[in-house]
């Protein structure tokens, strides 16, 4: 079913797009944009078109989808829009589904989803995760739904409206005031404002893999004149706008090229909260309020700001825990019961497993009671290989630094064995939600966050106590 068109938003008022692209169906909707399936009329060419609402995660996602292009695991722009004063649009491939959907699909198959497909599925995330940590892109918000699933089987990482430039030659990714070296700014003019932007088309470039070394050669200049004007809109538009960012705890960041996701957004627990980043800080704190709930790194949880990659290890953790079980590993209800049900399976943060864990912002306000027996993560991961349970284990563990690689899991010995991981032709792609049968269950209500907005709801009995610094929180 079509959904119905609001004629008076923006980008159907926008001349240069309707010029190319038929609009035909809005697919996604999130609290910083919407998605819409459109043609190009210069070829018939299905498309994914997204009305990115918040300026610095459009900045975001073109600038780390730009570093990433011809990367076969990573989704496709093809081009974008962005005048002054208007939303950016940026033009993606189109992908109708998502793993979230594969998962969602298994659990009705008895068997589930095979040890082949799992491995398969398993290769093509951790091929996209090392293309972005190869290019010091944190992606920041990794969950099946922003995994995108192609009618054949093709897997891609989407919806990088959170990530962050961890560190690129001339400039540091989190000040976002910081221009490049003179010598790269030609033809630059301040206060001017920017052309119309058109990213080159993806397909038209060779297949490049992961030669960061052959990309950066070939469309180094194309990149940096973009970067450029990027940089300078986001410079002149940032005094206002990080004025008005809104904080919102229930809705996912970002509506991605899928249609998995219309008004139905699975996991109401994604945070950006980007006036508290960046800006004019020269120190390069991160926020630790970002990503999803579910998937979020126990170090963010504890409010830590100075992080790095390992945060989009823990939740490839997450995620293959849930490919292999059908259900996800840790479904809190608000962060306070995140971290108890981490602790309850890991076992209490100690010094002993992570050294200077103490030295977290918010380690010494929130304790738990000693758990004697932690259940394990083999509890969670109940018939499933010793390769398998050690993979997640591999990445789920409190110390970053302990986290296995994208790249070193690559090599990992576990898809070199039978069974062997299936062709991507031959893995199943469930029908998209739209085509669900109307007596099938409409959405993924098992995702949904059904507690209260406070982060003591339902997470058991708790004592307050006054520090020298403040107050502390125990719960038990």
């Amino acid at each position: 079913m079509e959904h119905p068109l609001p004629k008076s938003w923006s980008i159907h008022t926008r001349p240069e797009i309707i010029a190319k692209y038929e609009i035909l169906e809005r697919v996604g909707s999130g609290a910083y944009s919407d998605v819409y399936r459109a043609r190009r009329l210069s070829d018939n060419f299905i498309v994914a078109l997204k009305e990115v609402h918040d300026y610095q995660s459009a900045f975001r996602e073109i600038e780390a989808l730009q570093m990433l292009q011809n990367c076969p695991n990573i989704v496709v722009l093809h081009e974008y829009f962005w005048r002054e004063d208007e939303d950016a649009v940026l033009v993606l491939e189109f992908m109708r589904t998502d793993l979230k959907a594969v998962i969602s699909d298994a659990k009705k198959k008895e068997g589930g989803v095979r040890v082949g497909e799992v491995k398969r599925w398993m290769l093509q995330i951790l091929c996209g995760v090392d293309a972005c940590h190869r290019n010091m892109i944190v992606h920041r918000d990794l969950k099946p739904g922003n995994l995108l699933v192609s009618d054949d089987g093709l897997l891609k990482l989407a919806d990088f409206g959170q990530a962050r430039i961890l560190m690129e030659p001339g400039f540091d990714g989190d000040n976002d005031n910081q221009q490049l070296p003179v010598e790269q700014n030609t033809g630059y003019q301040e206060n001017v404002t920017p052309p119309l932007d058109v990213v080159p088309d993806a397909h038209s470039f060779p297949d490049q893999g992961f030669n960061k070394q052959v990309a950066e050669d070939r469309n180094r200049e194309e990149y940096l004149r973009q970067l450029v004007e990027l940089k300078a809109k986001r410079h002149a538009m940032d005094e206002t706008d990080k004025e008005t960012n809104t904080i919102d705890g229930y809705s996912s960041c970002l509506a991605t090229g899928t249609i998995g996701d219309i008004d139905d957004d699975t996991r109401r627990s994604s945070y950006s909260y980007d006036a508290e980043e960046g800006g004019n800080d020269t120190n390069g704190a991160l926020t630790s309020c970002v990503g999803t709930r579910w998937f979020r790194a126990p170090e963010l949880l504890y409010g830590l700001t100075d992080y790095g990659l390992e945060v989009d290890l823990w939740s490839l953790g997450c995620i293959f825990s849930e490919l292999l079980t059908l259900e996800p590993l840790f479904p809190g209800i608000s962060d306070i019961d995140q971290l108890g049900r981490i602790i309850n399976v890991l076992g209490n943060m100690t010094e002993e497993v992570w050294p200077s864990c103490s030295k977290l912002p918010d380690y010494k306000t929130i304790s738990f009671a000693k758990i004697e027996n932690p259940t394990g993560l083999e509890a969670c991961l109940l018939n499933r290989s010793a390769d398998e349970i050690s993979i997640v284990k591999r990445l789920v563990c409190y110390n970053p630094a302990n986290r296995a690689t994208a790249m070193e899991l690559l090599n990992d010995k576990y898809f070199n064995e039978e069974p062997l991981p299936l062709p991507i032709s031959e893995l199943h792609v469930p029908l998209t939600k739209n085509d669900h049968d109307e007596d099938s269950p409409g959405g993924w209500n098992d995702y949904d966050d059904m507690g209260s907005d406070s982060d003591f709801g339902d997470s058991g009995h708790f004592k307050v106590e006054t520090t020298g610094s403040g107050f502390s929180i125990q719960f038990s």
